[in-house]
C-alpha cells in the first residue's frame, strides 16, 4: 500500500512539468462575440464563444473575466454555461510535443501567481507526442506552476468534506511491454 501511494505521489510530482515559460511575454489574443470593458478597473467582460490565446495557451469558454494589473499581470475566470466546460490547452517545457490540458465548469488562472484552479468536473492531462501520459478528475483541481504542486481535493469549493466526491488519478506505462517482458 505505501508503494501505490509513494508512487502516486510521484506521480503528481510528474504531472508539474512547467508550462512554456516564453508564453508570458507573448500578447493575449481573444476572439469573443461581446465585450464589456471597465479601463478605470482594467477589467473586462467577454462573452459567446471566447477564445484566448497566448503563445501555446489556449483558453476557451462561454464566458471569460479578464483582470489585468498595473504590472500587466493577468488574472482570468473562464466560465462555462450549463451542460458545457472551459478548456485550456498549453506546451509544456522540456521537449518538442509535450502538453497539459484541462477542463472544468470554471477555470481560475493567475499569471502572477501561476496558479490555475479547476472547479467542479474538473480534468488535467499531460500529453506526450499525442499519448496521454497522466490524467487526474476530481471536483476540485489547483495546480501551482511555480511549485510544481498539484492538489485534488473532493469538493469544488476546494475543501475535502466527508461524502464529497471521489477523485481518479490515472498513470499510464513508462515502460514498453517488451522492456517489462525482459524482468
Amino acid at each position: 500500500m505505501k508503494k501505490i501511494i509513494a508512487a502516486a505521489f510521484l506521480s503528481l510530482i510528474a504531472f508539474g512539468a512547467s508550462a512554456e515559460r516564453a508564453d508570458s511575454l507573448k500578447q493575449a489574443v481573444i476572439n469573443f462575440d461581446t465585450l464589456d470593458v471597465d479601463e478605470v478597473t482594467q477589467t473586462r467582460i467577454l462573452t459567446g464563444n471566447v477564445v484566448l490565446t497566448r503563445g501555446t495557451l489556449v483558453l476557451k469558454s462561454d464566458r471569460a473575466l479578464v483582470k489585468e494589473t498595473p504590472e500587466g499581470y493577468m488574472s482570468v475566470t473562464l466560465t462555462a454555461n450549463n451542460g458545457k466546460i472551459a478548456t485550456f490547452r498549453q506546451k509544456r517545457d522540456g521537449g518538442p510535443d509535450l502538453w497539459v490540458e484541462g477542463q472544468a465548469q470554471r477555470i481560475e488562472y493567475d499569471e502572477r501567481a501561476e496558479l490555475v484552479k479547476l472547479f467542479s468536473n474538473a480534468e488535467v492531462r499531460e500529453l506526450e507526442n499525442g499519448r496521454m501520459t497522466n490524467e487526474i478528475q476530481g471536483p476540485f483541481i489547483s495546480y501551482d506552476n511555480r511549485r510544481e504542486v498539484a492538489t485534488v481535493r473532493n469538493d469544488a469549493s476546494g475543501a475535502s468534506k466527508v461524502g464529497g466526491g471521489r477523485g481518479t488519478l490515472i498513470l499510464a506505462p513508462k515502460r514498453t511491454t517488451s522492456e517489462g517482458a525482459k524482468q
